[in-house]
């Protein structure tokens, strides 16, 4: 149960990094145009034991002509494990809505929240319930996943573009 929970939540935090804006975006294109292409980073799992695991990630990001909907397939893997996400999301006036799928393990949810400049706070519903924080700035993402009630305690990840 331990180890599928912290699948869960790092296949959430991955998604978080589809919903991440550019520091600057044009007001002719939406918020997820600049996201297209390759992008790789890592980060860290904390438990609630105090236990902290590594972990390595990938991501495609596939997005619409007008930039207000986007296709991610994120992959990641640690010591412990690897899973496959995938995901479409749709902004439309500050918010922002949407699925995600875990592939490996069958499981997924759905995404709710808002965007206010280059920050965004997101809900990620499914087999687990999480709060996430993401910031850009220029090519770096940052995301942070809190998931209360879970043995995973917070989950941090940087992604950069390739």
């Amino acid at each position: 149960m331990f180890s599928r929970t912290i699948k869960a939540a790092v296949a959430a935090a991955g998604l978080m990094a589809l919903l991440t804006l550019p520091s600057a975006v044009e007001a002719s294109s939406g918020p997820f145009a600049p996201l297209s292409g390759s992008w790789a980073g890592a980060g860290t799992i904390t438990t609630s034991s105090g236990a902290k695991e590594r972990i390595r990630c990938r991501a495609k990001y596939a997005v619409n002509g007008s930039g207000s909907s986007l296709d991610l397939t994120l992959r990641c893997a640690s010591d412990s494990y690897s899973f496959e996400l995938q995901s479409t999301c749709n902004h439309l006036n500050g918010a922002v809505s949407g699925t995600w799928s875990e592939l490996t393990r069958h499981v997924g949810g759905s995404i709710e929240g808002s965007v206010r400049g280059n920050n965004i706070n997101v809900r990620a519903s499914g087999i687990i319930s999480a709060m996430l924080a993401v910031s850009t700035k220029d090519n770096s993402q940052s995301i942070s996943i809190q998931a209360p009630g879970t043995e995973m305690q917070h989950v941090a990840i940087s992604l950069s573009r390739k």
